[in-house]
């Protein structure tokens, strides 16, 4: 293993806390209103076209283009920062981290606990409405047609309750990665990568935002759950910007330091198998192979296919900067 080595002369000089102390300040306001702006276009756009006959062709293209946000959330910007911040070299010359690729592990662990969140999940609301079709009423007439229409209801009744499911467990996945740009960014001192990452994370956030709002609009949550998802949103990264700066100043860690490299790696592995999972299984599978609507048009499969790339590249492109 390589001795680490640095540009003394250009770390020093970018080196400045009270400078980076100002970007983050000034980078935390910025991040939450471009947060907000994110994740409540979504939600408002599925509220102007409800009740019109375009919502529910306009709800798939929005969540088409949510997943190929989310795909490229996890698969450009998460999974290749875990791996650069375990393959540190200031984490990656010791044991145990030399000797076993943990991201990559971590990342399948994530996979797994959305798997087994989705199962478990699943199996308990089916039991439920399972346990409800099989009562039979004794009266006829009016209990009886009202129980008909509750079974055939049912079936739409699973759908926006793993539709549910999928936001919440999106919005934890997507959490844990805001916090951990929040933290990386409130212990760095270093003005020459703050400076960039200001406006680049705006965007990020911008995209993030219409990746889960878009989920969140086709949930159907109650005013009140959809207000605090958005709310929550908003406000993870610049609390992770503050906690940053809390521990720098009572630890003197800094965004180098061997012990946050690997709590950032671990944190970014377990996000990004979340985000992999719920992208591929419960948002393209779905809405691809299990979409009737999707099926009986031709043209709209086609440009779903085109709004999930375009979703994908415009997250991609942001790598470049953050």
């Amino acid at each position: 293993m390589a001795p680490c080595v640095a540009d003394t002369a250009r770390t020093l000089s970018c080196r400045d806390s009270d400078a980076a102390t100002q970007l983050k300040l000034l980078s935390i306001s910025i991040i939450f209103i471009t947060s907000i702006i994110g994740i409540s276009s979504p939600v408002l756009l599925a509220r102007y076209f409800h009740g019109k006959p375009a919502y529910d062709k306009a709800i798939l293209l929005i969540k088409c283009f949510a997943a190929g946000v989310i795909l490229s959330t996890s698969l450009v910007h998460v999974l290749p920062e875990a791996f650069a911040s375990l393959s540190d070299c200031h984490v990656a010359s010791h044991h145990p981290w030399k000797d076993f690729p943990f991201s990559g592990l971590v990342t399948l662990v994530g996979a797994l606990l959305a798997l087994l969140v989705d199962i478990t999940a699943s199996a308990h609301v089916e039991r439920g409405h399972r346990a409800a079709s099989e009562y039979k009423p004794i009266i006829g007439g009016e209990k009886v047609g009202d129980l008909e229409r509750v079974e055939n209801g049912s079936e739409e009744d699973l759908v926006r309750i793993k539709q549910r499911l999928v936001s919440q467990v999106l919005e934890i996945g997507i959490i844990f990665h805001s916090v951990i740009i929040g933290v990386t960014m409130g212990m760095s001192q270093n003005k020459c990568t703050i400076r960039p990452l200001v406006a680049a994370l705006a965007f990020h956030q911008i995209f993030e935002g219409l990746g889960l709002g878009g989920c969140i609009a086709q949930a159907g949550f109650s005013f009140g759950t959809v207000a605090y998802m958005c709310f929550m949103f908003s406000v993870t990264t610049p609390m992770g910007i503050l906690l940053g700066m809390i521990v720098y100043s009572l630890t003197g860690y800094d965004d180098s330091n061997p012990n946050a490299l690997i709590m950032e790696g671990l944190l970014g592995s377990l996000s990004s198998g979340i985000l992999i999972y719920m992208g591929l299984v419960d948002l393209v599978a779905v809405d691809f192979f299990h979409n009737k609507l999707m099926s009986s048009e031709t043209w709209l499969k086609k440009t779903s296919f085109i709004v999930l790339t375009i979703g994908s590249t415009s997250m991609s492109i942001l790598a470049l900067w953050a």
